[in-house]
Formats: structure tokens, C-alpha cells, sequence
């Protein structure tokens, strides 16, 4: 007899268990997708960048592998990192990356455009791609939307995956950026976050459609629009539009130009030969304005105006250079966009995503040994 009531004691605690844990896991996939609006009808598509980090040691060369970014100089430069940094330059646990990739609008929707592309390995399933190999970068169900996966729970082994990013080609407050789509970290702030890419708390909100600052929540992919410098590069060119975010260089040209932004230079983009070898080409072509007047070089300058050769662009075979006259007396940019901080403390969710599971599977699991125990 109590061998029976065992039995049935034992069969109700296994069936509430399996009902937490499916409650708790559901818990992990609550937050929603990151969706950023893209309505640039001008610009379809741009560069754009997210961030990345691994739990253990890395190297860019894995990083560049793994989001297909076709030169490992893209990734240096958008991290700001030395010049002669190579494929085996380690990157830290947890260490954030931004990688850059290709941003294509659709449907008033940024996502990635055609990359990266991941290939299943034995054992891989969609959960695991998402929240483990690309760092919950994207929720499951969107890479089984993407490839038109009719059951999320078969898939093949070798099969080529497309991971859609989130990304985003508008103008904010009537200025060019580069949109980046940010991990929040636990112990994040609105208002912290905005202070540290040289936004404001107000355009993040309304960015993001986030009506109180105290709903940030750790692992919630935030779109941070980062200040990009202006440049001469006209819009026939095949890099245009060209942005470089603040305190960071890219190579253009089949990296025979390198450009960098810096807010000291009023947020104007300050570019010069690499001194690379070409990628495309066998040899750079001509960049200069007049005999011996490379891009980059002074040609004139008093207390408030510079002439210099600047770049404005690439195409086929041909570099073009044109002297350009800029105000150096003028007052930089505001941050991206318009609006001010709201001033208030915006104290974000301290809660992970782990932490809740945990902690509701602690939960139940007690309330579970209470009713075997009282049954």
C-alpha cells in the first residue's frame, strides 16, 4: 500500500519537476527579439556592428571566422586596437568585441546582410547556436525564421545556417551614425550606457521603445547609435557612405586608405595611404591632389581654416583626392540625435537571465518537496 502511494507520490513529483523546468526555461526566452527599425530609404544598406565576448580565451582570428568579416583589419580598427594586431592577437574572457558586418533595411526591419554564415556541427541544436555559440546575440526562434526551418528540432548536421543580426541604417536626430547592438552587462544603467558611447539617455529610450529606464535587463540587446565623423567622400563612390565612429579607423580602398575619427579633429574624418598592400589590387593607385600633395597632407592653413587633400572615394581602379577646406574653429557636434537625459536615476534590471532561472527553479523545486511531503 505505501509502496503504491510511493509510487504515485513519486510520479506526481517527477511530472511538477519537469513542469518547472520547462516554466524556468521558458524564463530564458521571455525577453523579446531585438528588432531595430530601419527605414532608410536613401542608404539600404551600411556597416554596422555588435558586440561580442566569450567566456573563455579567444583571438580575433576565431572572431573573424565565426561572423565571416572578411578582413581581420575591419576588426582591429572598429576595436581602436594596435595597427599590426593579427589573426592571433588574444582577446580575454568576457572581453567585448565589436564586430562589423554588412546591415541591409528590409520591411522597416536591420538585419544582417547574408552573414555570417554557421555551419551545424554534431550535437548542435538552435538553442544552443543562439545562446552559446553567438553569445545570445539573437533568440532561436529568429535563425529558424531566417532559414525557413519547419521543425527548430531537426536539423542536419554540415547544413549551412544564416544568423540574422540586428542592425539599423537610419540617421538619428538628422546625423549620420553607426548603429551598434550592445550586450547589456548586469549592473548596466540607460543612463551609464549612454555616458559611455557619448549618447544620451533619452535618445536610447526612445531608440529602443523603452518607456521606463528602470526595464533595462541584463542580456537585452540595446541599439546604441554611435557619432560618426563626417567626410568628403562622395556618394558614387563604392565605400559611401563611409562612417567611422569616434576613436576608431576602418581601411577603405582594398585598404590602401585609412581613415580615422576623432573628435579632437571636430568629428571630421582625417584619412591617409595605409602603407598596406593592396587586398584587390596589385598596386594602390595615385593619391594625390597635385604633384607630390598626398591625401591627408596640409596644404594651407591660418587660426581657424585648413586646406588639406582630403579622400572622397574609390572606384574601379582610380582613387580620388580633392583639396577641401575645413573649419577648425568650429564647435564639434552634440551627440547623436536630439534630447537631453532625463536626470533621473535610471537603474536598470540587476537580474540576469541566469539568475532567474536559478532562482525559480529553487523556488519550485521546494514547492514540490512540500507537496510530496504533505500528500
Amino acid at each position: 500500500m505505501f509502496a503504491g502511494k510511493g509510487a504515485v507520490w513519486f510520479s506526481r513529483a517527477v511530472a511538477l519537476a519537469a513542469i518547472a523546468v520547462v516554466a524556468c526555461v521558458g524564463l530564458t526566452q521571455a525577453q523579446p527579439e531585438a528588432r531595430f527599425n530601419c527605414n532608410s530609404a536613401n542608404i539600404p544598406t551600411c556597416r554596422a556592428l555588435i558586440s561580442y565576448s566569450h567566456p573563455n580565451t579567444t583571438t580575433l582570428g576565431d572572431i573573424q571566422k565565426l561572423f565571416n568579416v572578411k578582413h581581420i583589419l575591419d576588426i582591429v580598427g572598429a576595436n581602436n586596437l594596435p595597427s599590426n594586431a593579427t589573426k592571433t592577437y588574444a582577446v580575454g574572457p568576457n572581453e567585448v568585441v565589436k564586430v562589423p558586418f554588412p546591415c541591409r533595411c528590409s520591411n522597416n526591419t536591420g538585419l544582417s546582410d547574408r552573414v555570417p554564415l554557421y555551419r551545424i556541427k554534431k550535437g548542435d541544436t538552435l538553442y544552443g547556436i543562439a545562446t552559446t555559440t553567438f553569445a545570445g546575440l539573437m533568440k532561436w526562434p529568429q535563425i529558424q525564421v531566417a532559414n525557413n526551418i519547419a521543425d527548430a528540432n531537426n536539423i542536419t548536421t554540415g547544413d549551412m545556417l544564416y544568423i540574422p543580426l540586428p542592425c539599423s541604417c537610419d540617421e538619428v536626430g538628422g546625423k549620420s551614425v553607426v548603429h551598434y547592438a550592445h550586450l547589456v552587462a548586469p549592473q548596466s544603467t540607460v543612463e551609464g550606457i549612454a555616458e559611455e558611447f557619448g549618447t544620451t539617455q533619452q535618445i536610447l529610450l526612445n531608440l529602443n521603445g523603452i518607456s521606463d529606464p528602470k526595464n533595462l535587463q541584463a542580456g537585452q540587446i540595446l541599439d546604441v547609435p554611435l557619432q560618426a565623423c563626417s567626410s568628403n567622400v562622395k556618394n558614387d563612390s563604392l565605400d559611401y557612405p563611409l562612417l567611422v565612429p569616434n576613436a576608431t579607423y576602418a581601411y577603405t580602398a582594398h585598404e590602401c586608405v585609412k581613415c580615422k575619427c576623432d573628435s579632437s579633429n571636430n568629428f571630421i574624418l582625417q584619412c591617409e595611404p595605409s602603407q598596406l598592400k593592396p587586398t584587390n589590387w596589385s598596386v594602390c593607385p595615385s593619391m594625390e591632389c597635385s604633384a607630390n600633395v598626398l591625401i591627408g597632407k596640409t596644404i594651407s592653413s591660418d587660426s581657424c581654416n585648413r586646406t588639406t587633400c582630403a579622400y572622397t572615394g574609390y572606384r574601379f581602379h582610380n582613387i580620388s583626392a580633392e583639396a577641401v577646406t575645413e573649419n577648425t574653429c568650429a564647435v564639434p557636434p552634440t551627440p547623436s540625435g536630439s534630447g537631453g537625459s532625463t536626470g533621473s536615476d535610471s537603474g536598470a534590471s540587476r537580474t540576469t537571465l541566469q539568475g532567474l532561472f536559478w532562482s525559480n527553479l529553487f523556488i519550485v523545486i521546494h514547492f514540490v518537496l512540500f507537496l510530496v511531503y504533505v500528500l
